[in-house]
C-alpha cells in the first residue's frame, strides 16, 4: 500500500462526507493505493454516524471510535499502530488541510529521502491575534530551545515513512513536537513544504488560549525526558551536589569568621542569629534531595524494562 491517511477528528461530521470525497478524487488522479483512518475522539456530534456510512461506500476507509475525548496525541498514536503505507499522512478533519498537497508529500518521502515532512501554513487564513501571532511566537521559542528549524511546526498536514511512525510514541499533547520526537529517535531528514492553508468551513476551532501554557510545558518535558530521561543523575546529581558545595562552602565561611573574631577578642553574635547560616543550612538540605532525588531516579531507570531502547537503521 502506499498512503496511509490518518485523520483524528472531534465534532466534525459536517466536513467528512466533503472531505473524504476530496481524498477519493485526489487518489484517483494520481493512482494511489491508500487508506483512511478515520479516528474519534470522543466526539458528541454525529461524527461516528457519518464515518459509518462512509465506510459502507469505501471499503478503504478504517475507522477507530474512543469512548471519550482524549486528545489529538492519543488519537494519532492509535492512528499510527494501525497505518500499514508506506508513507503515513497526516491531516485534520475540517477542511483546512488540502489533500491535494499528498501525492507531493507522497514524492518527497519516496523520492527525495525525507524521513518526514513538515506542512509549512505560510499564509494563513486564521485571526491573527488569537491564531497567527500566537502560532508564530510559539514556533520561533520551539526553533530555539529544540533546533529544529521548521516554521510551522504544529501544522497537521505532515508525513511520514512508516518506519518513523512505528518508532515513536505520541502521547500528552507531544502531537506538537512530534518532529523533535523523530529526530531524538534518529530519524534526521526532516523536511518542509509550504502547504495551501483554507479558512474554516464547517464547526469551531476546538483549541483555545490554553493550548500555548500546555504547549510550553510539553516543550519543556520533551526536552527534558530526551536529555534526561535516561540518566537524571546527571541533572539532579550534579545541581544537588553543587547546591550542597556552596551551602557547605558559605556555613564554613561562617564559621571561620567566628573563630577569626573570638581570636581577635571581638564581640561575637551567635551563628544561629544569621540569615546566612539558615540560607546556608537550606543551601545544603536543598543539594542533598536533590542529590538523593537523582540518585532515585537513576534507581529507577537502571531496572526499568525500557532501559535499553534504541533503533536499529539496518543490519546484515
Amino acid at each position: 500500500m502506499d498512503i496511509s491517511i490518518v485523520i483524528p477528528l472531534f465534532n466534525e461530521a459536517e466536513s467528512l462526507p466533503e472531505l473524504v470525497g476530496w481524498i477519493e478524487r485526489v487518489m484517483r488522479e494520481h493512482a494511489c493505493a491508500y487508506e483512511i483512518i478515520m479516528v474519534d475522539d470522543g466526539s458528541r456530534d454525529t461524527s461516528w454516524k457519518v464515518i459509518e456510512e462512509l465506510s459502507q461506500k469505501n471499503e478503504r476507509i478504517r475507522s477507530i471510535r474512543f469512548r471519550r475525548n482524549y486528545g489529538k496525541s492519543a488519537a494519532l498514536h492509535c492512528g499510527f499502530r494501525k497505518a500499514q503505507g508506506d508513507v503515513v499522512v497526516t491531516m485534520d478533519a475540517d477542511l483546512q488541510d488540502s489533500p491535494e498537497e499528498i501525492p507531493e508529500l507522497y514524492r518527497m518521502i519516496r523520492e527525495d529521502g525525507y524521513d518526514m515532512v513538515s506542512g509549512w501554513k505560510k499564509i494563513r487564513h486564521d485571526s491573527k491575534i488569537t491564531k497567527n501571532i500566537p502560532s508564530k511566537i510559539y514556533n520561533a521559542t520551539a526553533c530555539i530551545m529544540t533546533g529544529v528549524r521548521l516554521h510551522d511546526m504544529n501544522c497537521g498536514l505532515k508525513a511520514y515513512r512508516n518506519e518513523v511512525v512505528k518508532n515513536i510514541e505520541v502521547y500528552g499533547e507531544m502531537h506538537r513536537y512530534i518532529p523533535v520526537l523523530a529526530i531524538k529517535a534518529g530519524f534526521t531528514a526532516i523536511g518542509e513544504k509550504v502547504v495551501t492553508h483554507r479558512a474554516r468551513k464547517y464547526g469551531d476551532s476546538k483549541f483555545g488560549w490554553n493550548r500555548f501554557v500546555n504547549g510550553f510545558l510539553d516543550l519543556v518535558s520533551i526536552l527534558f525526558v530526551a536529555r534526561f530521561g535516561k540518566k537524571p543523575m546527571h541533572l539532579f546529581g550534579l545541581l544537588g551536589t553543587v547546591m550542597f558545595i556552596v551551602g557547605f562552602i558559605a556555613a564554613a565561611g561562617l564559621g571561620v569568621q567566628k573563630l577569626f573574631l573570638l581570636h581577635s577578642g571581638s564581640k561575637v553574635n551567635l551563628l544561629t542569629n544569621s540569615p546566612y547560616f539558615y540560607l546556608s543550612l537550606t543551601t545544603m538540605i536543598l543539594g542533598t534531595q536533590l542529590f538523593l532525588a537523582g540518585f532515585l531516579g537513576e534507581m529507577i531507570s537502571r531496572n526499568s524494562a525500557e532501559r535499553n531502547t534504541y533503533q536499529i537503521k539496518e543490519e546484515k
